[in-house]
């Protein structure tokens, strides 16, 4: 089952639970996962009573096949967290998950739009907003970044760079900064966060007109830094230094609306490589696309773009493609 399919089921399910159940649903995820769940349902429409039964009866046969509790869930979850993801992954989430919400003031900006999260920081340290910046998700720490006047984004971004983990001081600066909604910040273990790879991952969220000036003044402070950085980022182009499986993989995640608009911008290389990866029927149809797509705004463009490289790093972290000429840990030699 596709991610989107997923997603409608998900729809289809929270329907059939009704307004107080379905709320109480809402209250466990995620600010993204409300997001998505809740476009979800504004979409969905004339669902046919054998789909709704479909989806119920499937998930009726997950929820009895999970019913099976483990004694210990604290041991299960590192268990579970360090199989799926290494234990460098793991344990940052392993911490947070077992700490009881250390950092709930900072989980609390995830439901906040970037211009007001930006507004909250704006006359703050760099030092504070970068440690603030590392808990968000790359994409909206990049857009709040985006927000920021110049100077402020560049300082912030070579504070992030250089970051080697979050002292418990720093976490109490930033239980002042969130008025006191952090709890227990002098009890809270360093966390490894910030660093080079989390750089570029925002910058290249970022977009390419501030990409270029963030990158110039991090090199005025540190030409060794920048260059470190600029080898873990990953941009649009180089989708091409993908192979043939990977690119195929990656279409399989993306909608074809997105690829459209994405390629507007894209070198021609870059286009016949995708076409050379598609069926013969499907690349006629997407070139005609193409060609019959007027002119868009660089702004759509690259959001397109970005969307498409989140699907190539989340195939890369899972360890289903790699990333062969980007510079990352996982480049091929």
């Amino acid at each position: 089952m596709s991610n989107e399919d997923g997603l409608q089921s998900a729809a289809i399910l929270m329907m059939s639970l009704g307004e107080a159940e379905a709320s109480e649903v809402f209250k466990h995820l995620s600010p993204k996962e409300v997001q998505k769940l809740g476009e979800a349902i504004a979409k969905t429409s004339q669902i046919t009573r054998e789909r709704v039964d479909d989806v119920v009866l499937k998930f009726h046969g997950v929820a009895a096949s999970q019913s099976l509790l483990v004694s210990n869930s604290g041991d299960y979850v590192r268990s579970v967290l360090k199989l799926a993801l290494g234990d460098d992954k793991a344990a940052l989430l392993i911490d947070r998950i077992l700490q009881g919400g250390d950092v709930s003031g900072i989980e609390s900006l995830k439901w906040m739009d970037p211009l007001s999260v930006a507004e909250l920081l704006r006359n703050e340290h760099p030092q504070i907003v970068a440690a603030i910046l590392v808990h968000l998700e790359f994409d909206q720490a990049a857009d709040v970044l985006k927000q920021l006047p110049e100077r402020q984004r560049n300082e912030v971004m070579l504070r992030v760079a250089t970051m080697e983990g979050i002292q418990p001081t720093a976490l109490k600066d930033l239980n002042e900064v969130l008025f006191n909604v952090l709890a227990g910040g002098d009890k809270i273990r360093k966390a490894s966060l910030g660093g080079v790879k989390t750089a570029a991952e925002m910058i290249n969220l970022m977009g390419t007109a501030i990409e270029g000036t963030v990158i110039e003044s991090i090199r005025s402070h540190d030409a060794d830094l920048a260059q470190k950085i600029m080898d873990k980022m990953f941009v649009f182009d180089d989708v091409l230094k993908l192979d043939d499986k990977a690119i195929q993989m990656v279409l399989k995640e993306v909608s074809t609306d997105v690829l459209i608009v994405a390629l507007k911008g894209a070198q021609p290389e870059l286009k016949d490589k995708i076409l050379a990866n598609m069926s013969t029927r499907a690349a006629a149809t997407l070139k005609e696309d193409l060609e019959s797509r007027g002119p868009m705004r660089l702004s759509e463009v690259e959001a397109q773009q970005k969307e498409i490289l989140k699907t190539v790093r989340r195939l890369a972290d899972e360890g289903q493609i790699v990333i062969g000429g980007g510079g990352g840990e996982d480049a091929m030699v």
